[in-house]
Formats: structure tokens, C-alpha cells, sequence
């Protein structure tokens, strides 16, 4: 055991050497010569350590992603494509420090073009891994994270932690890879993707992936001033913190170090999409504040776009679940950045017009960093062209179309299966119904050979019906029917956003829920009170009304209410105390889970706040409080300990 305990402990520093540091401290011939040794005394004792490097191998191929709820939100980040837009930004948060008598500085670092990981550590272990998915629930992908090598298994800091980071695969590596593998990957983003979103762990430690860390979404017990202060302490607990990101006084350094980067780019190892730019100052930042998609205290500068030629082989037109019918372009195919493009987006029938663009010529294509590249134009030409015809009849069912503003639209809605097929994944999706199992490939089979035309149809299957469906066997018919059985039980929100009106997303469709309260509510909705709705457009409005009032809609939701499904509105109710309408830091160590004390205080009216300020109420102190404690003493800001919260919260918090 002792000879173990030492090989684990001298292979992850040398792990953390290569892999975290680049600097190599043994051979690769001594390092095979401590690994061999370590296996073959795993076997023979039965013993493997939970932080052994023989663990990262890759475990047995798993049936399917589970889910994963973050315990702290991750956002994404406002974009900015001009250097003016990123002054705009500053000038705000000047505003904001000048206010608050704090000085303004900021951080740039690398914005990284992989995919977004979370990892949770508890006890000093890797606990947990997921992406990001929607920012709240994730896809839970630990044995893939175990396989890169940059990531601890074990760390120094033994309470709960979140950490931020992106997973990627270096440009070597991807050479190296397609060197020796008949099927080529071709850029690193997807391959990174894809290998840490594969379901066989082996497949993602043949990538050789690596990961960066940028930030805590969530910490017990530790209290961050800067991030600066947040990347030493990443550094201390053996995460790779990428060493291109530079402390800025000043705009004009900001503005210096993104053409830095920009100069750089092309000779890094990893592929990078832009910069970005962060407040440092954490109280600064909790001042600053979020909007519902991003934090207000960062923003990411996007490299300018990058364009090519290359001819209009064809267009096609395609119809959505809101029956809009657009044009996509086929294309010769043509590289940009490392990415094979072949499809490109073309908006509407004025849009081909404006831009002049017609088949066999060529067109001018722009890609920044978009799954669909777009066309901004067209070039002269020696070669024959053809004009492109406005669509008159749908392609897929043969309807008359029907054109309103710049937009075609199919009037079928009842039968043409793009649309059924967009309608009813969508209704199915994570933000809508959640309905686990039924994809995209899955609803095309059951409009192909079920005959299904509308979403209530979902609520009668069968299982008599799904196991005549080419795959599905009892297993898998009895997960999707009780995934649909239990999608009946939905959250208010959830449901609007799901019967798919236009220009209606989650968010819009959490403040319809907040509003109205009730799905009979909602359904009475009249133009003058929704535009009264922050956030509320008149376009939105009109849609809504429009969508309500349509005697076919009407009834299908009908009959999806009397299949048993239940828009359920729960309200948060405050109740009247002393920390009603109060800014309420949190510091130091508790008895009472953090997040399980703040859920308790929002109940009571408080807000909870991270950083310690002039504005701040109350500080609730536990054991090693640190900085906030002291800062609420200089204050003169009201601490309070457990004993006394306990009596101001009537004896409900049980220490």
C-alpha cells in the first residue's frame, strides 16, 4: 500500500508537471517504468486509488447522458464586434465604480473556442462533471473529464466547489490524431465536442484532449476579492489557468492587449475565437450585476469574421415549425478556419434579391464562428448563372404559399411534416415539455409510421404503437411513455414556451407565467395588458393575441388539458420579517447548508448579495469569516452570528 500511495503521488506530479505546467520533469520511458509498475501492483492487491492515473483510461461505455443540475447558474457573455462597443461597456462601468468610490480594473484573457465544462468537488474529490447545457442543467460527463490528464482528480481544498473551464483539444494533437486515423477530424472545437459529448469514454482519451479553468460559479467558506485572487487560487489546487491574461488600469490597455491577442492567435496551440474582458473587483462585479443571458460585468470581444469565395451550387427552401419557408444555400465546398463549409444562409427571397445572388455564380461567405455561415453578397463572374425562382407552392406538401412582409409562409399546418416535425421536437425540448427520449429522428418515425399529425396525438401512444416502430423494444417504449406521462405535470412557463408561439423563448414565457399566474389567464391575454409586460414588444403582443384566438390552436390545447396535461404556476410567497427587502451577505463557515440558508432568507423577503458595501444590511458570519467580516466592522454594517439569526428567523434555523 505504501509503494502505491507513493506511484500515485509521483505519477500525478508528474501528470501536473506535463500536462498542467508543459514542463516535463522525467522521460517518457521513466514515466512508462512507474505506470507499469503501478498497474501491475493494482491488479495483483485489488487496490486502486480514487486519484490513480490508471483511472483516467476510460471506463466502460455508458447507456446515456444523465442529467445535471449546476448549483450555480453559468451565463454566457455579451459580444461585442467593434472595439467602440467594448468603450460603450467601459463607460458604464465607470459610471457604476465612481458611484461606489471603487477603482475600475479589469482582466483579459483568452476566449476559448471548445465546450464549456463544470466540475464539482467535494471533499477534496472530483465529485461530478457536466457541460453547460442550458446554463441551469447540464449532461453529466464525468468518466470523459477523467480522462484529461490536466484536470486534478484531488485537490488541496476540501469543501464544495464549482469550477468553470473549456474543454479543448490542442492543435498537435488534432494533427497528431488524423495522422494516424483513417477518419479525419476536421477542426478542434468539434472534435473537442464531440469526444467529450461521446457516450464511450475511450473515444475521448484517444483525443488527448487538455481543459482550462477561468472561474468559481460557486465556493463554501472562501471569499474571492478579485479574480485575480480567484486564478491563484485555481493555480494553487493544480488547475491549468492559461498564462495569457494580463491585469488592465486602463482602456487603452484593454484596447492593447486584444490586438495583442489578436497578433498571437494564430500561434497558439488551441483555437480561440476572441478575447475577454472582465470587471476584477468582485464587489464591483455583485454591484454590476446580470441581465437573465449574461453578467454585465464582462463582455467578449469577437475577432473580426472571416470571409472567402465561392460559387451558389443550388438553393433550397425549407419550412420551420412556425411555417416560415427560407431559403439555404448549397455551396462548393470551401475551408474557413479548418471548417469545410457546404450550407450557407440565405434570410428570404428580398434577401437573394438585395444581395444579388443567383445559381452558378459567386458569393462572398462570412463564418464568424457560426454553425450556419452567412452570404453577404455576390462577385462578378465570366460563367453562366441562373436566376432563382420565388417559390410559389410548398416543397414538401405542394400548398399555395402565402407571402407577409419579407417572409413565405405554408399554410398547412396540419399536415406538412417539416412543420409537425419542428413543432412537436420542439414542444418535446428541455426548455419546453423535457421530454427525455423523444428526438427529432424519433418524431419522424412516429409521423411515418404511426400517422401522427398533431401534439396531443404524443398523449394516446401505446405501448401496442411504439413497439411496431423499427428499434424500439420494451425498454425503451416503457421510458419514453413514462417520460411523457410525466411531462403532464409542467410548469406554467414551460407550457407557453412549449406550444410554440412566435418570438416567444423561456424567458419571455417566464414573465408571461409570473404575470398571469394561470394557463386560463394567459389564454384571455388582450394586446393593452401585454404590452404593459416589461420586456413585452408590440410585435410579441400581436403574436400572442393572434396565436390565442386561432380556432385550430384553441382546440388542440384543449385537448391536450383534457389528456391530462397540468400547467402548474407555483408562486414564491414572502413572508413579512426583518430581513424583508434587506441586503444580506453571507460569510464564514456554517452549520446549515449555504445554499439551504439562503433559500430560507429569500423566503423571508432578504436579498442575498456576495460582496460587503455601504448598501449592505445585515452579514451573517460563521466561523472563519475573513475579509467581509472585517469590512462590515469598519462599516459599522450589523453582524449577526447563528444564535441571533435563529431567534430573528422565530426558531427556523436550526444550527
Amino acid at each position: 500500500m505504501d509503494r502505491i500511495k507513493e506511484l500515485v503521488k509521483l505519477l500525478n506530479e508528474h501528470n501536473y508537471r506535463y500536462y498542467t505546467l508543459d514542463d516535463p520533469s522525467v522521460s517518457d520511458k521513466e514515466y512508462d517504468k512507474l505506470y507499469d509498475e503501478l498497474k501491475a501492483l493494482e491488479i495483483s492487491t485489488g487496490i486502486v486509488l480514487e486519484d490513480s492515473p490508471t483511472n483516467r483510461i476510460g471506463a466502460e461505455i455508458l447507456d446515456k447522458f444523465e442529467k445535471h443540475e449546476h448549483i450555480h447558474q453559468l451565463y454566457s457573455m455579451n459580444k461585442a464586434q467593434s472595439i467602440e462597443e467594448v468603450v460603450s461597456w467601459h463607460e458604464r462601468n465607470y459610471r457604476t465604480a465612481q458611484l461606489m468610490e471603487i477603482e475600475l480594473d479589469y482582466v483579459v484573457e483568452l476566449k476559448f473556442d471548445g465546450l464549456t465544462i463544470n466540475l464539482t468537488y467535494r471533499d477534496g474529490k472530483l465529485f461530478t462533471a457536466a457541460t453547460r447545457g442550458n446554463g441551469s442543467v447540464g449532461e453529466k460527463i464525468l468518466e470523459q473529464i477523467k480522462t484529461i490528464y490536466s484536470i486534478p482528480l484531488t485537490i488541496d481544498y476540501k469543501g464544495t466547489m464549482e469550477v468553470q473551464g473549456e474543454g479543448l483539444m490542442p492543435l498537435k494533437e488534432l494533427d497528431r490524431y488524423n495522422e494516424t486515423h483513417d477518419e479525419k477530424l476536421k477542426n478542434a472545437r468539434n472534435a473537442a465536442a464531440g469526444a467529450l459529448r461521446n457516450l464511450d469514454p475511450k473515444v475521448t482519451a484517444q483525443r488527448n484532449l487538455t481543459a482550462n479553468f477561468y472561474n468559481i460559479g460557486y465556493i463554501e467558506g472562501v471569499e474571492f476579492k478579485s479574480d485575480l485572487d480567484m486564478k491563484a487560487f485555481l493555480r494553487e489546487n493544480r488547475f491549468k489557468v492559461d498564462s495569457h491574461y494580463y491585469y488592465c488600469k486602463t482602456m487603452d490597455e484593454v484596447i492593447q492587449k486584444i490586438n495583442m491577442i489578436g497578433e498571437i492567435r494564430n500561434s497558439l496551440d488551441i483555437l480561440i475565437d476572441g478575447v475577454t474582458v472582465k470587471v476584477n473587483n468582485f464587489e464591483l462585479r455583485e454591484k454590476l450585476g446580470y441581465t437573465n443571458k449574461f453578467p454585465r460585468w464582462a463582455i467578449a470581444y469577437k475577432f473580426e469574421a472571416e470571409e472567402v469565395v465561392t460559387k451558389l451550387l443550388d438553393v433550397v427552401w425549407n419550412v420551420g415549425r412556425t411555417s416560415k419557408v427560407t431559403p439555404s444555400a448549397i455551396l462548393e465546398p470551401v475551408e474557413i478556419g479548418g471548417v469545410t463549409i457546404q450550407r450557407a444562409t440565405l434570410n428570404n427571397y428580398d434577401d437573394i434579391l438585395r444581395k444579388k445572388v443567383e445559381i452558378g455564380g459567386n458569393v462572398i461567405l462570412r463564418r464568424s464562428n457560426d454553425v450556419i455561415p452567412e452570404i453577404l453578397g455576390s462577385v462578378p463572374t465570366d460563367e453562366e448563372t441562373q436566376k432563382i425562382d420565388k417559390p410559389l407552392n410548398c416543397p414538401y406538401c405542394g400548398s399555395e404559399l402565402y407571402q407577409d412582409g419579407v417572409h413565405i409562409f405554408c399554410p398547412n399546418t396540419m399536415s406538412c411534416v417539416p412543420q409537425l416535425v419542428s413543432r412537436l421536437t420542439h414542444f418535446a425540448s428541455r426548455d419546453a415539455m423535457n421530454i427525455e427520449g423523444l428526438s427529432e429522428k424519433t418524431i419522424s418515425q412516429l409521423l411515418s409510421e404511426l400517422n401522427i399529425r398533431e401534439i396531443p396525438d404524443l398523449y394516446r401512444l401505446n405501448s401496442e404503437d411504439l413497439l411496431k416502430l423499427r428499434g424500439f423494444k420494451d425498454k425503451k417504449v416503457n421510458n419514453l411513455l413514462s417520460a411523457i406521462e410525466n411531462s403532464k405535470k409542467v410548469n406554467l412557463n414551460n407550457f407557453i414556451y412549449a406550444i410554440g408561439i412566435r418570438n416567444v423563448g423561456i424567458k419571455s414565457a417566464t414573465d408571461l407565467a409570473n404575470y398571469y399566474k394561470t394557463f386560463d389567464n394567459f389564454r384571455q391575454a388582450e394586446y393593452d395588458d401585454l404590452v404593459q409586460i416589461e420586456d413585452m414588444g408590440p410585435i410579441t403582443a400581436k403574436d400572442i393575441v393572434e396565436f390565442l384566438n386561432d380556432e385550430k390552436i384553441s382546440a388542440s390545447i384543449d385537448e391536450l388539458i383534457e389528456l391530462g396535461v397540468t400547467p402548474i404556476y407555483e408562486e414564491v410567497v414572502m413572508e413579512s420579517s426583518a430581513f424583508t427587502d434587506k441586503k444580506v451577505v453571507i460569510t464564514g463557515t456554517l452549520s446549515m447548508p449555504r445554499k439551504e440558508l439562503e433559500s430560507i432568507l429569500e423566503s423571508k423577503g432578504a436579498k442575498i448579495v456576495s460582496a460587503v458595501s455601504k448598501n449592505t444590511d445585515y452579514v451573517i458570519a460563521g466561523e472563519s469569516a475573513g475579509s467581509k467580516y472585517q469590512k462590515a466592522i469598519d462599516l459599522n454594517i450589523k453582524v449577526i452570528d447563528e444564535e441571533e439569526l435563529n431567534k430573528m428567523l422565530g426558531g427556523s434555523y436550526e444550527s
